[in-house]
């Protein structure tokens, strides 16, 4: 009969150093991303849109690693309790970066598309949407790498920062397409390319869930506050 290998602490805890070195990387590269995607809607440079786009594939690439490296711990390792959680945490959080970083490339393709019209007086919004969720991102990774759980408690707590300042938003350029019928695709672009700042601010949320999961032990089983009250969510 075969029998697990054994939990080396040492070992473990540098395993664990390494996935979570993987992870910043990983926040960084999603961060840039996110950085790049914002300047692309008010630059309106399409080759800097293409780059953003390629550069998923980091993204992408990072998750796998982590992923499999994950895989790697929980069979050769068999983490149990906080070493558990940690491993799963960093599964969670790494899925979460690599959605940042597919909304961030959405939001860089429809900046192109958007360049191809006259500037709406909506747009002008959509800056401030994105550096609220680029603050809350970060914080939240911050929370991850300090263990800080009343950091990661900060972003949980304020999501509806981020859901009202979207309704707003929202209301402002269904209005402005109201007034300029001919710039209909624009602001349907600009509809898709706030819902998607919106998910980035969620999955900002997510990762101050799991920080503060990893190092409780409990899921927040409150509701998460919300103040969207859109109905033009796209």
């Amino acid at each position: 009969m075969k029998h697990p290998a054994p939990h080396i602490v040492t070992a473990f805890e540098d395993a664990m150093k390494r996935l979570k070195a993987s992870i910043v990387q990983m926040a960084g590269a999603a961060e840039t991303q996110l950085d790049g995607a914002l300047a692309c809607l008010t630059q309106r440079n399409p080759e800097q849109a293409r780059a953003i786009v390629e550069s998923d594939a980091r993204l992408d690439s990072y998750e796998h690693e982590i992923e499999a490296n994950c895989m790697r711990m929980l069979v050769l390792r068999q983490p149990v309790a906080d070493d558990l959680r940690e491993v799963i945490a960093a599964l969670k959080i790494a899925g979460n970066l690599e959605r940042v970083g597919d909304h961030a490339a959405n939001t860089a393709r429809r900046a192109v598309a958007v360049a191809e019209f006259p500037e709406s007086p909506a747009m002008s919004t959509l800056p401030n949407l994105g550096r609220l969720v680029r603050q809350r991102l970060t914080t939240a990774v911050d929370a991850y790498v300090d263990g800080d759980v009343e950091l990661a408690l900060r972003v949980w707590r304020t999501d509806d920062e981020v859901d009202a300042l979207y309704t707003s938003l929202c209301e402002s350029i269904n209005q402005s397409a109201a007034r300029l019928p001919e710039m209909f695709t624009a602001h349907m672009h600009l509809l898709f390319i706030a819902k998607s700042l919106e998910r980035i601010g969620d999955h900002a949320t997510n990762i101050a869930e799991v920080v503060h999961f990893v190092h409780t032990g409990r899921p927040l089983l409150d509701e998460r506050p919300k103040a969207d009250r859109s109905r033009g969510d796209v």
